[in-house]
């Protein structure tokens, strides 16, 4: 693919369950001081209904215009394609940093994100992708990058976070009261959040099995299984971790705002 909607591609930059980024140079009707923009390219087909439900989505986002969120350009579909266009930043994501990231940098980025999630859920959107490399890394601070949208490009995506070609390491992302049937909210953020800090703070996430395992029988032992925080976490680390992941919805922090106060008071 060397291009869509007018941005010329110069290299892919990301893949990820629900398509592909690439860095591209922007048509004249974009304004990128920088040169270069990121563009995302869904690998669902979009129906018209599913990319004005996105559309609305990512406008409601945009129209926060919050320094800790990525800034957005442009939606747009090409053909049955559809894609959107934000800022570049060079640093990478907590997910794959370009530059060496310590762990205080690391558990301030997630820090950054939760202060966005709130800013996201008192505008009444729910994030749904929140994860390491949705968690850009900026000279200005860390920035959320934009919401989950791709489950409502098509119905044949899934709501659990897979997708239709899911890595089982996605999984644990995902608040297991969503694959139970309830809806996703504060708590169910809060919960990606809370898997986030822990990989900021140890390197790896709560349930390592996953990474070996087939994605339906991943989903199976997630279910059954109970996650356990990394032994060698400072007692106020694992409190403000457990708090984040408890099964029990109503015992988790009420707000992203709230749990981001108990990560700043980590590293200050």
């Amino acid at each position: 693919m060397d291009g869509i909607g007018g941005y010329a591609f110069v290299r892919e930059i990301g893949r990820g369950v629900h398509g592909r980024v690439f860095l591209a140079t922007p048509p004249p009707r974009v304004e990128a001081p920088e040169g270069h923009v990121a563009v995302k390219v869904f690998s669902a087909d979009a129906t018209d209904e599913g990319f004005e439900l996105m559309a609305r989505r990512l406008h409601a986002y945009a129209d926060l215009a919050s320094s800790r969120l990525v800034h957005l350009h442009e939606t747009g579909l090409d053909g049955h394609t559809a894609f959107l266009s934000m800022r570049f930043e060079p640093s990478g994501s907590l997910g794959g940093p370009t530059l060496a990231v310590d762990r205080a940098e690391r558990v301030r980025a997630v820090a950054r994100a939760a202060r966005a999630a709130h800013e996201l859920h008192e505008a009444g959107v729910v994030h749904r992708g929140i994860r390491p490399a949705n968690i850009l890394l900026a000279p200005r601070g860390a920035l959320l990058s934009e919401p989950a949208v791709a489950q409502v490009l098509s119905r044949a995506e899934h709501l659990t976070g897979l997708g239709t070609r899911g890595d089982a390491r996605d999984l644990e992302f995902v608040d297991p009261s969503l694959m139970r049937g309830a809806a996703a909210g504060r708590t169910s953020d809060i919960w990606a959040l809370g898997v986030t800090l822990h990989i900021a703070l140890t390197g790896f996430g709560l349930y390592p099995a996953l990474s070996s395992a087939d994605p339906m029988v991943a989903a199976r032992m997630f279910l059954r299984s109970r996650p356990e925080p990394d032994a060698e976490l400072s007692p106020r680390e694992r409190a403000v971790v457990v708090r984040t992941i408890d099964p029990e919805v109503g015992k988790r922090y009420r707000t992203a705002a709230a749990l981001a106060d108990d990560i700043e008071e980590l590293v200050r």
